[in-house]
C-alpha cells in the first residue's frame, strides 16, 4: 500500500515569528484531514526547533531541507543527521534542483546524503527532474533514468520518497500537465525494485490544480513550494478532494 505524503518546502522563507503565525493558522485545518495522509513541513534550519515543539503531538511531521553525509566535521554551512533526529526531524529533502543548480549537488553527493539519512532513520525525499532545455531535446526519460540509477545505489527503497519535479515548472506557474506528470512518474516507478515507493509530483502545485494532480493513479502526493507558505493555501492542498 503506497502512502500519501504532502510536503511543504519553505525554502529560504519565514522567520520564527512568521512560522509561529503560520502554524497557528494551519493546524486547525487538519482536524478533518484523512488519517492516511502524511503531512510534512520542511522549514529553514533556524525554524526547526521551534517547529518541532509546536508540532509535537500534531498530525504534521517535521522535515529538513538538507542533510550532510558525515555525522560531524569541518563542513561549514552543512547539517548532520544526528543534529536533525535529536530535535524530532523525520524527513529530509535530498537533491532538490536548486541544490543541484546553485550549490553543486551531483548524483554522487545525492547518493551519499540519501544513505546518511537512512542510516539515522530519516526518510529522504529524493528529487529528480529535467530542465526545459532537456525536455525540449526529448531527454527527460534518459536524464531521470540516470538520476535514479546513480542516486539509488545501495539505497533502501523501503524507506524512501521520490519527488518528480520538472525544473521548468518550479516557481514558474507553468505546471506540468497532470497526465504527463503521471506518465513520467509511472516511468520512475517502473525502474524501482520496490513498487510501493511513494512518488510525489512537485512544480507549481496550487490549490486550483491539486485535485487533478491527486486524481492521477501513479501520483502519491505533492512536494509544494510557494503554495505551502500560506496557511489557507497549503491547507487546501493537504485537504484535496
Amino acid at each position: 500500500m503506497r502512502k500519501i505524503v504532502i510536503a511543504g518546502n519553505w525554502k529560504m522563507f519565514k522567520t520564527q515569528a512568521e512560522s509561529t503565525a503560520f502554524l497557528s493558522g494551519f493546524l486547525p485545518h487538519l482536524e478533518s484531514t484523512p488519517s492516511a495522509r502524511e503531512v510534512v513541513l520542511c522549514p529553514p534550519f533556524t525554524d526547526l526547533i521551534l517547529a518541532s515543539k509546536s508540532l509535537h503531538g500534531s498530525r504534521v511531521s517535521l522535515g529538513s531541507q538538507n542533510v550532510h553525509w558525515e555525522e560531524n566535521g569541518a563542513y561549514t554551512g552543512e547539517i548532520a543527521a544526528p543534529m536533525l533526529t535529536e530535535i524530532g526531524v523525520r524527513y529530509v529533502i535530498v537533491g532538490h534542483s536548486e541544490r543541484r543548480q546553485y550549490f553543486g549537488e551531483t548524483d554522487i553527493t545525492v547518493n551519499l546524503r540519501l544513505k546518511a539519512a537512512q542510516k539515522h532513520g530519516l526518510t529522504p525525499i529524493l528529487c529528480v527532474g529535467e530542465t526545459k532545455q532537456q525536455r525540449d531535446a526529448n531527454e527527460t526519460e534518459k536524464l531521470i533514468s540516470s538520476q535514479l540509477k546513480k542516486g539509488l545505489v545501495d539505497v533502501d527503497q523501503s524507506n524512501l520518497v521520490i519527488a518528480y519535479e520538472p525544473i521548468w515548472a518550479i516557481g514558474t506557474g507553468d505546471t506540468c500537465e497532470a497526465k504527463e506528470a503521471n506518465r513520467v512518474i509511472s516511468l520512475i516507478r517502473s525502474q524501482l525494485s520496490n513498487p510501493s515507493v511513494t512518488i510525489q509530483y512537485g512544480g507549481s502545485v496550487k490549490p486550483n490544480n491539486i485535485d487533478e494532480i491527486m486524481a492521477q493513479p501513479e501520483i502519491d502526493g505533492a512536494l509544494v513550494g510557494g503554495a505551502s507558505l500560506e496557511a489557507d493555501s497549503f491547507a487546501r492542498i493537504v485537504n484535496y478532494k
